[in-house]
């Protein structure tokens, strides 16, 4: 059996040491402090209201939205789509930790390189093209001449690592076969086509735009023609969608721009590759390219990760105005503060900041800069004339637009909305007030029915049956969870003199089972750990090689509220913040979970005493029958309740 190299459990071991939740998760969402744990729009799925929480003690994540949920790593290989190996290999990066390695199998090794194949021929290509460029003949006096008199120096070349693919046709094709990258991963990272069973370039005589990932990996290419074949095919040729590559989910330039955007809390969308590099060359970072496409919910929610404000510069012909206002309606259900600001004179944001300057520039989209929903009103009544049929269309139209401003927080920005629009279209504000109010109550019916109509299983994947709300969880399951989580949040601490929290825990439930198969799981793991001295915990198993027993551990563990603070201001002499009621958690949870099982056992008494014929096993039944009741009795009454009759 051939073996490959793999992380060593002691590398893995310093590197969970070092892992700070909050550093590495708020690299790619934008968190704010709430109490002790920090909140931010989910990554994972479409939300308008934060529900994306991290807890930087507990060093999980749980969306109590979609129910994603992990620990660093596994945030890593969802949001990354990194293999395990390569999110350790990003974190012992980030934290300069020297990896060291042991052996793992054929097996591990193909299931590793299915995820690596296309960032590795991707990284491998940038190189060639890059070489390629600045390195021969053809490259200097072809693609170099070109971008020098479009105005890029050397230093925005290397940046944006531009490359050039020669006009040959195999020139990468033949070098990347001989590095035995294979014909399929070739073919599908769409830097070569097969034809009549040979492969040759699919980007010669082009000049080659790399596009990275948020964490400046390259997952495709875009490719410019340039010369005498620009006839002869399109203008630019894009990397096909695959397993890294999905154009709805990029916005090019945003690996550079993240932190600017982020430092000046506002986002410049432009179209082209030009337009993001000629603006960073003139200093201006915090811009961003649809790539020519409309706007999609996934690029503005990689916006929204840093930024509510999003300044749209396009060119001012009826083209730019129409793609500009494309997407409008879903950056309002965003949250998003829209921009516009329009290039005159047949320019583009790459030709007009070469001719006006950076500082210029800078002035002309600050005074130029019109409200988006204004804009499109604008727009719309210029196209309607003196149609009055048409005017009811704008009417309908931008109530439906302002519609999308749906947030409670958003309240008082509609209403002004609202008023302003009414004032330029000359209607009744209470007027539009209810057509608004009409459209909100319309798709608010809408997805109720959706709901309602949907399959109950349809978000719960098979593999992963803790994943998602708290739902899932029967009712039964509710005091077996909240065993396990003061079993995994105290279990080490003491009970008394003579035994910790833990030992107790175990003692208590010797007569007792869990009905549910992962909780049961997971707590004979933890008291396996627990026995062999290994001190378990809700951090420790975190990291345990079961996915299932990491899911269940957060999902046990975490939870969207906690108290607040203002408690202790409002409550003189009373501190509710800061207490340790350990103690009386684990009693209490103990008993509720004791409370549930002997309910189970009285109801299956009961069924047994109705169906028995048996006198002496009718007596048997009978005394446990006693039993169950005088245990009940000494249970409720240390709850201080009744909870069964």
């Amino acid at each position: 059996m051939n073996l490959d190299k793999m992380i060593s459990p002691q590398t893995i071991e310093q590197i969970t040491n070092r892992i700070d939740i909050i550093d590495v998760v708020g690299e790619f969402v934008k968190l704010k402090k709430r109490g002790a744990n920090y909140l931010g729009l989910c990554p994972f799925h479409n939300e308008r209201t934060p529900s994306f929480t991290v807890s930087p003690s507990k060093e999980i994540y749980k969306c109590f939205g979609c129910g994603k949920s992990g620990n660093t790593i596994t945030f890593l290989m969802e949001h990354e789509k990194y293999s395990y190996a390569e999110a350790l290999k990003w974190l012992a990066q980030r934290y300069n930790i020297e990896i060291q390695e042991t052996e793992v199998s054929d097996e591990t090794r193909v299931i590793q390189q299915a995820a690596e194949s296309l960032h590795a021929v991707n990284n491998f290509a940038q190189k060639f093209f890059a070489e390629q460029l600045l390195a021969t003949e053809e490259g200097q006096s072809n693609a170099v001449t070109y971008l020098e008199e479009r105005g890029y120096d050397l230093n925005t070349i290397e940046k944006f690592q531009l490359g050039y693919n020669p006009t040959q046709k195999n020139a990468f094709a033949s070098v990347a076969i001989r590095q035995q990258f294979s014909q399929e991963i070739l073919l599908k990272s769409g830097l070569v086509i097969n034809r009549n069973d040979e492969l040759i370039d699919n980007y010669r005589g082009r000049i080659i735009f790399p596009i990275h990932n948020t964490t400046g990996k390259i997952i495709g290419f875009g490719a410019r023609v340039i010369g005498k074949p620009a006839a002869a095919g399109p203008k630019y040729i894009n990397t096909p969608e695959n397993e890294i590559y999905v154009k709805s989910k990029i916005l090019y330039g945003a690996y550079f721009a993240r932190h600017s955007i982020d430092k000046n809390n506002e986002c410049f969308l432009v179209e082209g590759y030009t337009d993001v590099i000629s603006l960073h060359q003139a200093g201006i970072e915090n811009v961003v390219a649809s790539g020519g496409t409309s706007l999609t919910i996934d690029q503005l929610r990689i916006i929204k990760k840093y930024t509510n404000n999003l300044t749209i510069i396009y060119d001012g012909d009826a083209a730019g105005i129409k793609a500009a206002m494309r997407g409008l309606d879903m950056a309002l259900e965003e949250g998003l503060n829209v921009k516009l600001v329009l290039i005159p004179d047949n320019e583009d944001p790459d030709s007009y900041v070469k001719k006006v300057g950076a500082s210029s520039f800078r002035e002309f989209v600050a005074a130029n800069k019109k409200d988006f929903i204004l804009f499109q009103l604008d727009v719309l009544l210029k196209e309607a004339g003196n149609d009055i049929t048409k005017r009811n269309v704008v009417v309908n139209q931008v109530a439906e637009s302002l519609s999308r401003i749906h947030r409670a927080e958003d309240f008082s920005r509609r209403q002004a909305y609202i008023h302003e629009c009414a004032s330029i279209l000359k209607i009744d504000e209470h007027g539009l007030i209810n057509l608004v109010n009409k459209y909100i109550n319309d798709r608010v019916n809408k997805d109720e029915k959706q709901r309602i109509n949907k399959p109950e299983t349809a978000d719960v994947e098979t593999a992963d049956p803790f994943k998602g709300e708290d739902l899932l969880f029967q009712p039964d399951d509710a005091q077996e969870k909240n065993v396990l989580r003061v079993l995994l949040e105290y279990g080490l601490n003491q009970w008394n003199e003579e035994q910790t929290i833990a030992e107790y825990i175990f003692h208590e439930l010797d007569q007792f089972s869990f009905d549910n198969a992962e909780m049961k799981n997971l707590y004979g793991v933890y008291r396996r750990h627990y026995e062999q001295g290994l001190n378990p915990s809700a951090k420790t198993l975190l990291y345990h090689e079961n996915a299932a027993i990491r899911t269940l551990v957060v999902n046990v563990t975490m939870f969207p509220f906690e108290l607040s603070r203002r408690w202790d201001e409002k409550l003189e002499n009373i501190k509710v913040n800061d207490v340790d009621t350990s103690l009386q958690d684990v009693a209490m949870s103990l008993n509720y979970f004791k409370l549930r099982k002997i309910k189970r056992m009285f109801e299956q008494n009961q069924r047994d005493i109705e169906q028995t014929k048996d006198w002496n096993k009718l007596l048997q039944l009978m005394e446990l029958h006693k039993q169950l009741k005088e245990e009940e009795r000494k249970i409720t009454d240390q709850l201080g309740t009744v909870i069964m009759k």
